[in-house]
């Protein structure tokens, strides 16, 4: 017997875009679920971009304050994808209201932000999912089993880089994501903490680290206008980048591993250049996001001069094969999104949790405030 499921989606730039479309795909890649979504609101403060959004892609309502949505009964389930200064204060009326969230991250600006959310959730008794993509990836999937079957040995340190230039441009508007007020910690909340999520994922907990942070680029254009995105704006008045552009950590986990953590928004010359290597003590193991289906592995008994072999997932990995029926068949950004929007709806079928939740979001949140306080004094900070 399969039901309907009614979903709004709260905030509807390129992200809120994508939750709409993953709901969309969810009954082609996985059929077996016994529940439907059906778009029932969407909400956007931008004049029109609701009503737009509900004739590209059929939403029952559309509206510009996203209570609107919170006080809608046809509404069981929400995406949170607003700027992240809205996120706790959405986040924790719609648990209130008694809906499901599937909130991007880094829900909220600081810890305490994300904590509100997780408790709203916890005392309202619904499901939080967090738009943590990177470990829908079925080579994560995979690498995670290799290190937790000890095919590489004990893991001994890790390299996490999330490098992209889409803040590099010297006119890149000023928009909310550079103000300290509305876009939090810069890089650490918008990249970094897809960083903190991985190492957590794959490696267990950090138990310390030290942070430096910088800003490369100290004064942008306020923008005339509405912005979507990233967007440009030449000519006019400057204000100050209040946030950080970069962030490099040293990290020591609670398994004894080391690790290092870099971020960047304004890499000139890379485009989504995300990835890890983690060594062990008798292999290791590499992912690039830009050849998501591919694994660098290096296991066996050789220790010296041992070679590095390319997995190309498949079957079996994740779920690949939900999407693709044999391996090396390339999938895309938005397929991981799809994964992340099932695991929230099995979640609520299921009553059982699925995927990232908000409490990986306050721990990846507790890390970042751990960086930001490590990169003002100097010393070592820990995440708990």
């Amino acid at each position: 017997m399969v039901s309907t499921l009614g979903v709004a989606v709260v905030g509807f730039g390129w992200m809120g875009r994508v939750h709409t479309q993953a709901y969309a795909r969810v009954p082609h890649h996985f059929p077996q679920l016994p529940v439907r979504p059906e778009l029932v609101a969407v909400a956007d403060e931008v004049p029109g971009r609701a009503e737009d959004a509900a004739g590209q892609y059929g939403f029952a309502t559309a509206a510009r304050d996203w209570r609107e949505v919170a006080a809608d009964p046809r509404v069981q389930a929400v995406s949170i994808a607003a700027p992240n200064f809205l996120h706790r204060e959405i986040g924790v009326a719609m648990a209130e209201a008694g809906k499901h969230i599937w909130i991007e991250k880094p829900v909220g600006l600081t810890a305490e932000d994300a904590r509100a959310v997780a408790g709203a959730v916890t005392k309202a008794g619904v499901q939080g999912t967090v738009g943590f993509n990177y470990r829908n990836a079925p080579a994560v999937a995979a690498a995670r089993e290799l290190i937790t079957s000890g095919e590489i040995g004990t893991v001994t340190h890790v390299r996490i880089r999330l490098f992209s230039d889409y803040a590099a441009h010297p006119e890149g508007a000023l928009t909310w994501r550079y103000e300290r007020e509305r876009g939090g910690s810069g890089v650490l909340g918008d990249l970094a903490s897809h960083g903190v999520d991985l190492s957590r994922f794959l490696l267990g907990e950090i138990a310390s680290l030290a942070a430096d942070t910088a800003v490369f680029v100290p004064e942008r254009a306020r923008p005339t206008g509405a912005t979507a995105g990233h967007t440009r704006s030449a000519g006019g008045e400057l204000g100050p980048v209040e946030n950080e552009d970069y962030v490099s950590c040293l990290l020591r986990f609670a398994s004894g591993a080391r690790g290092v953590l870099e971020a960047c928004r304004v890499s000139v010359g890379e485009q989504n250049n995300y990835g890890f290597e983690i060594h062990g003590t008798k292999g290791a193991v590499s992912w690039d996001f830009r050849r998501m289906g591919e694994l660098a592995v290096s296991r066996g008994t050789s220790y010296q001069d041992q070679p590095v072999s390319t997995l190309y997932v498949g079957p079996g990995h994740g779920d690949y094969a939900a999407f693709q029926p044999g391996s090396a068949n390339s999938m895309g950004y938005d397929d991981l999104k799809v994964i992340e929007a099932y695991n929230f709806l099995r979640s609520i079928t299921e009553g059982t949790v699925y995927g990232a939740t908000v409490e990986d979001a306050v721990h990846s949140a507790a890390a970042l405030d751990a960086m930001s306080r490590s990169a003002e004094s100097g010393t070592w900070a820990s995440p708990a």
